[in-house]
């Protein structure tokens, strides 16, 4: 198991840390008591909880509680608990802008102005700085950059480098998918529906996937939408985007969709992406559409 506690200085990126470290299926706690880390490392390491990855961010928001961090992390060692310290910093100017543009107060002061607040924290982090395992300085970091920098060390699921692709059948008479990022409409083909034997199966059976798949249209059609993916999902993953949304939609979401979804899913598997796929309107309302 992969156990890994994160802290640092407030406004240097723990909140984005913490939201990587979820894509990469971490299990995640926020604003940990240190003293609550023993329980949650024996919790998390018994064999029946199948929990591989943990990220724990403790930090000053925790009061009186975080002064205990030092004696908690010494403890675990003592322990032999097998686990990571990643501290995040940036500069006393970088983050002093990052909370006047958040307009948000800092966590330690009180009433006094931003910079007395980093410099009591800088003040109590640096033991704990000293002993991190991995320091990163986010002071001229993008939110991309700091993935990045985080994806090299924490991120060895090769599975969860890339983009997860999700592919949904759906059909329009029950609605597009609210989360869905592209739609792509295949009511202009065949429709097996029209075909007596054909209009109680779905795209999951041969019968009709032989149909929808006998006509070059489809085919020109899948490979337009193969090339276009092709395209856009280095770039979705570039920019950070973590999960791509594809529904094809027919009428019903029963016959051509589903046909449509089978053949891009197997497609993009091919080319080495992580996908899923869902079928949401399949059983819907079989034989009518």
């Amino acid at each position: 198991m992969r156990f890994v506690i994160v802290t640092g200085l407030s406004g240097a990126g723990r909140s984005y840390t913490l939201r990587a470290f979820e894509d990469w299926g971490y299990f995640c706690v926020d604003n940990l008591p240190p003293e609550l880390i023993p329980t949650i490392a024996e919790l998390c390491g018994r064999s029946n909880t199948n929990i591989e990855k943990v990220a724990l961010v403790v930090d000053s928001r925790g009061g009186i509680f975080f002064d205990q961090l030092e004696s908690i992390l010494e403890e675990m060692r003592q322990r032999k608990f097998d686990f990571e310290v990643l501290f995040l910093d940036a500069t006393d100017e970088v983050l002093i802008q990052r909370f006047k543009e958040t307009r948000r107060k800092h966590p330690l002061a009180n009433e006094d102005r931003t910079l007395v607040g980093v410099s009591l924290e800088r003040e109590k982090l640096a033991e704990i700085k000293k002993i991190s395992d991995y320091i990163i300085d986010t002071s001229n970091l993008t939110v991309k950059d700091l993935k990045g920098e985080l994806s090299n060390v924490f991120n060895n699921d090769m599975k969860s480098t890339g983009l997860l692709i999700n592919v949904v059948s759906f059909g329009f008479k029950y609605g597009i998918p609210l989360d869905a990022d592209l739609v792509f409409d295949v009511r202009f083909l065949p429709n097996p529906f029209y075909v007596e034997e054909l209009r109680k199966l779905t795209g999951n059976d041969k019968a009709v996937q032989d149909y929808v798949l006998e006509y070059k249209l489809t085919h020109q059609f899948i490979d337009k939408i193969l090339d276009l993916l092709k395209f856009l999902i280095p770039n979705y993953t570039e920019e950070g985007k973590t999960q791509l949304i594809i529904a094809i939609g027919c009428t019903g979401g029963q016959h051509r969709s589903v046909t449509i979804a089978n053949t891009l899913y197997s497609l993009l598997q091919k080319e080495g992406n992580w996908v899923v796929i869902d079928h949401r309107d399949i059983y819907k309302h079989i034989g009518d559409n």
